[in-house]
């Protein structure tokens, strides 16, 4: 290794040193016998009678070649959490490259006269032969610039190995690029002046910009340049549209890791009501380096539109540096602790404010978490920004959630007892074939006869309900949806009699890590589901069999269906984008030399609901906006097929048909066949009429059916 040097303390100085803080000495001998140093958390510290010091805080880098060293020292200032660590990245010639981090989070923190000095044993991504750190930096007063800190490995109290120079870089842990740009019209978020509503007594009045906030946390957020405004279309916006504009208009975009990001203020998500914000950036190997918020949303001058508009950004932000959402640490790979309440009682940018329970009776809601909200990460997300592993907090490296590999399947375990007054099932076929795209339904139903108040989102796509798949080799992944929306609205339901159950469907093939079925065996699935009271209600196992493919035939048509391509499309549910084009020539190879193989009802489906909808593509040059229209002879001609097999029993599943018979109808009635289109949604309420299904549903069906003939009526009538 590079920049070898020798200690600064002078000789036997370690033996005059006495720690102003112990956690833990982690194998380091502890000194004795210096004066004590009080640290100050401001821009600088004093003690009595003396000069003031510059914070022992910030970030460090070492220069040369080999091995170069980013150390994080984070003992002083703003919310020290008594901790250090460091990346360590190879340069060779005119290239930089990522070789491992480590953290130390039980230290020891000295002060002398002259020098603060940090120990503890680090943690490594790799076995490292030399665990031990010693940190040393000579104090500095307030006029005289920042010292550079010496650092050295151990073996052993003793033996000592490599030793770096770092110069002081800045007193912010982490530097991003931060790109936003906004679609016509919609005007981004500026400040907020946290006095403004009642707010806790402990947090001062402040203005908050979204950069400021990120400053707070010790993470330096840098704007790249003034906003770009993009055209816009009355239609909202897709996550496959989401994806191509960040390709086509961050000008800082590239398909590698780095400490940048972007986001787009667009006017409304298309694929959903209610949804605030997005970070929609999980479809290739490079993800967390776009995310979207939804103006029309969250638009609004008063002081309570201004602290959500705050909020949401922050939040959006947040997932990019791979924050979860504060209920689902524990899901996360190496999982996390949660808070308060299973993380429903976190007071948090990352917590839903509707969602807030503290628990024990305490006030809960989203007017509990405002008056006692800081505007703050919690610590342990301080922990992860300041210093998680370079590769599970960097944009563009490891996946949303993803810092190791599986999970532990305990957490999915049934509750010892179960007083939630909600039962959870998980329901889908015995036996797939190899290939064919797994779909279960969720249904959320009442135990209690007096009936139960709980929130509406049941799919897994809203991060309320998770699935884990014991996969035939022993293996436990939680399936990791392509797709997280932040649903910050209110959406209650009641859970009684006349409404016994709620009814959901997912496709849960594909994900953030590839095919989850890709191999024949037999298969376990759970589900959990958060209520809104914070109690975990987990489903019982469903066993699946993924069955060996039977011929020639369907190993072809399988191997046309398990591409990463396609995976993503399924999981879409179409897409006109440049990189999905191999996934959407496979699916019309099923088509046309496969039509009449089961498989081919999925592809055909897949390719009707994109045809259904327009797509928008915006173009280099920040202002232009193509959009391919919508193609109903197509989505015609895709679709009619799949509602025929479905409806005969061999096609898509009852919730999946639902959805594409409603989408049928509005090709036609897009086409100008009002006639048809009323034809289809009849139909869709006779079918569902005659299977026995209860009859809150059939009659929702109904109602739905009618509902949809008449807005269609209204849109297209000429």
């Amino acid at each position: 290794m590079s920049d070898l040097v020798e200690s600064p303390l002078p000789s036997g100085e370690f033996s005059e040193i006495t720690p102003i803080e112990s956690t833990e000495n982690a194998g380091l001998p502890e000194q004795q016998g210096a004066e004590r140093h009080t640290a100050v958390p401001e821009h600088a510290e004093q003690s009595a009678g003396a000069a003031a010091y510059q914070l022992v805080r910030g970030r460090y880098r070492s220069g040369g070649s080999g091995f170069q060293l980013e150390l994080r020292v984070d003992v002083d200032g703003n919310r020290p959490l008594r901790k250090l660590s460091g990346d360590f990245f190879t340069t060779t010639g005119g290239t930089t490259s990522y070789f491992g981090s480590f953290v130390v989070r039980s230290l020891t923190y000295v002060r002398t006269a002259t020098h603060a000095v940090i120990r503890g044993q680090a943690t490594f991504t790799w076995d490292a032969a030399y665990p031990f750190v010693e940190v040393a930096i000579p104090l500095r007063t307030v006029v005289q610039p920042q010292a550079p800190a010496a650092v050295t490995f151990y073996r052993t109290a003793t033996e000592r190995g490599a030793s770096y120079l770092c110069a002081f870089v800045s007193s912010y842990f982490r530097t991003i690029q931060w790109e936003q740009d906004s679609v016509r019209g919609k005007v981004p978020f500026v400040s907020y002046n946290t006095g403004s509503l009642p707010q806790p007594p402990s947090s001062p009045a402040r203005l908050l910009t979204v950069p400021r906030a990120f400053a707070e946390s010790g993470i330096e957020l840098l704007t790249t340049g003034a906003v770009n405004t993009l055209a816009d279309s009355s239609n909202g916006w897709t996550d496959g549209e989401l994806h191509g504009a960040m390709a086509t208009n961050f000008s800082q975009f590239k398909n590698l890791p780095q400490w940048k990001v972007w986001l787009l203020v667009a006017s409304r998500y298309e694929s959903m009501a209610g949804v605030r914000g997005i970070m929609f950036d999980h479809k290739d190997a490079f993800q967390r380096q776009g995310c979207a918020v939804f103006y029309d949303n969250i638009q609004g001058a008063t002081a309570a539109a201004q602290r959500a508009q705050l909020r949401t950004y922050v939040h959006e932000l947040g997932h990019a540096f791979n924050l979860m959402h504060s209920w689902q640490k524990n899901l996360a790979s190496p999982p996390a602790p949660l808070g308060q309440n299973q993380g429903f009682g976190d007071l948090s940018w990352m917590n839903y404010p509707q969602n807030y329970n503290p628990g024990g009776g305490a006030p809960s809601g989203e007017t509990a978490y405002w008056a006692k909200f800081p505007f703050q990460f919690t610590a342990n997300e301080l922990l992860h920004l300041r210093h998680g592993f370079y590769k599970n907090v960097v944009m563009g490296a490891n996946s949303f959630g993803t810092g190791a590999g599986d999970i532990d399947a305990e957490q999915f375990d049934e509750p010892m007892t179960d007083q939630s007054g909600l039962r959870l099932e998980l329901r889908g076929k015995r036996a797939y074939e190899f290939g064919e795209p797994l779909v279960v339904e969720f249904k959320l139903a009442t135990t209690d006869l007096r009936g139960m108040d709980t929130h509406a989102y049941l799919h897994p796509n809203n991060d309320l309900v998770s699935v884990a798949i014991r996969q035939p080799s022993g293996r436990t992944l939680v399936h990791r949806p392509l797709l997280r929306r932040c649903v910050d609205g209110e959406r209650t339901i009641r859970l009684d009699g006349g409404r016994p159950a709620l009814y959901s469907s997912a496709y849960l093939g594909y994900g953030q890590e590839g095919h989850y079925f890709q191999q024949p065996g037999t298969y376990e699935l759970r589900a959990m589901y958060l209520a809104t009271d914070g109690s975990r209600v987990v489903s019982p196992t469903l066993r699946v069999t993924v069955r060996h493919p039977m011929s020639r035939a369907d190993e072809q048509v399988a191997e046309l269906m398990m591409g990463e391509e396609q995976g993503t499309l399924f999981a879409l549910l179409g897409s006109d984008s440049p990189s999905l084009k191999a996934g959407n020539d496979a699916l019309q190879q099923i088509i046309e030399q496969h039509g009449k193989h089961p498989f081919a009802v999925y592809a055909r489906m897949v390719r009707g609901l994109n045809a259904e909808h327009e797509f928008k593509s915006l173009l280099p040059g920040k202002e232009g906006l193509a959009v391919r229209p919508v193609d109903t002879k197509e989505s015609i001609q895709q679709l009619s097929p799949v509602v025929e097999a479905s409806v005969q029993g061999s096609g898509v599943d009852s919730i999946t048909l639902n959805m594409v018979m409603r989408r049928l109808a509005r090709a036609e009635a897009k086409q100008g066949d009002l006639e048809q289109a009323t034809s289809v949604l009849d139909r869709m309420a006779a079918h569902f009429g005659a299977q026995g299904l209860n009859q809150h549903v059939v009659e929702s069906i109904r109602d739905q059916a009618e509902a949809e003939k008449a807005a269609l009526a209204a849109e297209y009538r000429a």
